[in-house]
């Protein structure tokens, strides 16, 4: 009788270059999550910072991330090559590292910050559209959680390794900050020698990827993920916040990176599962599951005033993160063009860059004015605002089939 062939497992079929790249982003989320989990605090204990000011500084930097993106993705279409750009952007990220550690000032902080997500910003539509050149169309649910899922490996081993570092050198940021250095040296290495870029076929022209023709290619699906993505980013604001509310509950200096450890392997653990099921099921359905996770986040961690109910919202937002995000990259690679890829998750997040500074600025307001329970009480009415968006958007679908 003939033997039947045992199916491949799909993260077997998933491409050696997807798993290089998730490779690169877990060690430069280890070195820049060592940071990151310490820097609001640095800002307030060390700097003297406020919770606005915290914000703003987050808000500005995670949009400059997202707005470059644009640039960056447009630049990786119109040259038909990713891999450069990327490498750039995480060297640009690793030569800021040393500016933590010797900053003696918000500016010098300020700066770093910013220059740092300027090159998060130039590496990341091209390895997203990277992502998506390597791998089949159906597995890209699933490629793209794996690459979120050890990408939020390092960002929870960055916080788990900062927090014992601490521990070990009596709460000194700056060494923990110079020792971020050399995971983000080898991210660079692994990037150069480890991946194979596939060659576009373009037949050796080059064209603009922002022309008004190339823009109407940009269809209306792929503009309504562009909204859904819009009303996510509102609804959800800097996890720097996550980190204060963890001091505030009166978690000791060395143990606040932890809260990021839970929020981070949360959101590993369910990356590539949901990514997985997103190939399998309707996609608004489980955006919409997401948000209900998140407004749950909200609500635990409005009313908390015990670390460890900190700690259930700060899970609750790792699972929302896990839900969503790996999700949402793979709508937008689905809906574009291939020849577009880059410019189609550069707008996509340009819009998103927008959503996260007003939501992080109306946060460190609300936070500053009205107390830390009313920040997040106002990012659960965001959730609502953006379900009841998704509601009417999948009603309207409908309508028109």
């Amino acid at each position: 009788m003939p033997t039947s062939k045992k199916p491949i497992s799909t993260l077997r079929q998933i491409p050696k270059g997807v798993w290089v790249l998730g490779s690169v982003s877990l060690l430069m989320d280890v070195s820049s999550e060592m940071i990151h989990s310490l820097l609001p605090l640095f800002m307030v204990t060390t700097l003297g910072a406020s919770a606005l000011a915290v914000g703003l500084i987050e808000g500005i930097a995670e949009s400059v991330t997202l707005i470059i993106k644009v640039f960056s993705g447009v630049f990786s279409d119109y040259l038909g090559r990713r891999k450069g750009l990327a490498l750039l952007g995480y060297g640009l990220a690793t030569v800021t590292k040393p500016f933590f550690a010797l900053s003696m000032g918000l500016g010098t902080v300020f700066a770093a910050r910013i220059v740092d997500r300027i090159g998060k910003g130039i590496r990341g539509a091209p390895r997203d559209a990277l992502v998506a050149d390597l791998t089949p169309v159906h597995l890209r649910g699933a490629a793209f959680g794996l690459r979120q899922s050890l990408d939020t490996v390092g960002a929870f081993a960055g916080p788990l390794l900062a927090a014992g570092l601490m521990l070990l050198w009596a709460d000194d940021f700056r060494a923990v900050f110079w020792v971020a250095i050399l995971p983000a040296l080898l991210a660079v290495l692994l990037l150069y020698f480890g991946v194979d870029e596939p060659r576009q076929e373009s037949g050796g022209r080059r064209s603009n990827p922002i022309t008004k023709t190339n823009l109407r290619r940009l269809s209306l699906p792929y503009w309504r993920v562009v909204g859904v993505g819009a009303m996510f980013t509102l609804a959800r604001f800097s996890e720097a916040f996550l980190v204060l509310r963890a001091h505030q509950e009166g978690v000791p200096l060395a143990f606040v990176p932890l809260v990021m450890v839970v929020m981070n392997l949360v959101y590993s653990l369910t990356a590539y599962p949901f990514g997985w099921l997103s190939d399998r099921m309707s996609h608004p359905k489980l955006l919409a599951m997401g948000l209900v996770v998140l407004i749950a986040a909200d609500l635990v961690l409005g009313v908390s005033q015990h670390w460890l109910l900190v700690l259930l919202g700060v899970g609750l937002w790792g699972l929302h993160m896990g839900m969503t995000q790996g999700l949402l990259a793979a709508m937008v690679a689905q809906t574009a063009p291939a020849e577009l890829r880059g410019t189609a998750f550069g707008l996509f997040n340009l819009v998103s860059g927008l959503a996260m500074l007003i939501a992080s600025v109306v946060a460190g307001l609300v936070w500053d004015r009205f107390g830390p329970a009313m920040a997040f009480y106002s990012g659960a009415v965001f959730c609502l605002l953006a379900l009841s968006g998704l509601a009417w958007s999948a009603l309207r679908n409908r309508g028109g089939a």
